[in-house]
């Protein structure tokens, strides 16, 4: 009964997710179909954008129960992020790849992954319906796990779509939902607000880095706020036999965690911004919520990070 119980659910979300990439792809090459031609194929490439980010985040601790705790690990995240962004009758198409791993410094037969990675493309299209409402859909199919042992049943295909009401040039109201069938909530829907509330000062109270601005001249900027950050991820095949619980074994990961601080974006020139970032992380989360195993924060810990990224 277990058996034919995986067979399904295997099938289940093997459907989905072949239906979900294939109608990216029918989407793409119905697009290329239309707007491209030998001798624009290549400007597609003359814009996008990009991030090099590297963070660290010193020893933090994490517990189950009283009696079931990790302590004492660091991190690093890394993200790498190419986009190319060519313009079309229907708006800017969004198109690259991104790479983001978590290291965390978690001793061996700790019931913790102590690496999560995600490799995927980006897929995407901003689009502006009228003077004042502009859309984005962003899919974003990929391999999201511990690393490139195991691929056979790591693939997930998670997407968001948001709207951008410009009520005045100084205000803008934002709404989206983010989907990911792999999360306890599939579904979840964000809320939030740009005001540009003095000559210098942003409130730019956008999920997931909500933060307040203060422009010191055209090229340096100083602000305080927020990162939220979660992703779903499958462990490997026998992680739960070799960290003591089985049911484990290949099962599905939240892990989330809020970073709260201080930094500067500098334009070193039109296409490269510098950006540093100090503060402390207040919540850190790793949940298996369908074996109902979750350790959630014990202990804060402070980060920094740094990242080079621009459009060109």
């Amino acid at each position: 009964m277990e058996a034919v119980k995986r067979v399904k659910s295997f099938a289940r979300r093997f459907f989905l997710r072949s239906l979900c990439l294939a109608s990216f792809f029918w989407l793409g090459a119905s697009i290329l179909a239309q707007e491209s031609s030998p001798e624009s194929f290549g400007d597609w490439f003359l814009s996008g954008e990009y991030v090099v980010e590297e963070t660290y985040v010193g020893s933090g601790d994490v517990r189950r129960n009283p009696q079931k705790s990790v302590r004492d690990f660091d991190e690093h995240d890394s993200i790498l992020h190419l986009v190319f962004t060519p313009r079309i009758k229907a708006g800017v198409l969004r198109l690259g790849a991104e790479w983001e791993r978590f290291t965390f410094g978690i001793p061996d037969g700790a019931p913790l992954p102590d690496t999560l990675q995600s490799v995927n493309l980006v897929i995407g299209l901003d689009t502006q319906l009228s003077d004042s409402i502009l859309i984005r859909v962003e899919a974003l199919p990929g391999v999201y796990n511990m690393g490139f042992d195991d691929l056979s049943d790591d693939f997930n295909a998670p997407f968001v779509a948001g709207g951008t009401y410009i009520f005045t040039p100084d205000l803008q109201l934002v709404l989206g939902v983010s989907v990911d069938i792999e999360r306890k909530y599939p579904v979840l829907p964000a809320a939030g607000v740009r005001w540009k509330m003095a000559r210098q000062w942003v409130l730019n109270a956008v999920l997931p880095t909500p933060r307040l601005e203060f422009e010191m001249n055209s090229g340096v900027t100083l602000y305080v706020g927020a990162n939220l950050k979660q992703n779903n991820y499958r462990v490997e095949d026998h992680f739960g036999d070799n960290s003591g619980v089985p049911r484990l074994n290949h099962a599905v990961i939240t892990y989330t965690e809020v970073r709260t601080g201080a930094g500067f974006d500098w334009k070193i020139s039109p296409g490269v911004t510098l950006s540093g970032e100090v503060g402390y992380q207040p919540y850190r989360e790793f949940d298996f919520y369908r074996a109902h195993v979750r350790y959630s924060q014990d202990g804060g810990a402070p980060y920094g990070m740094v990242s080079l990224q621009g459009a060109f």
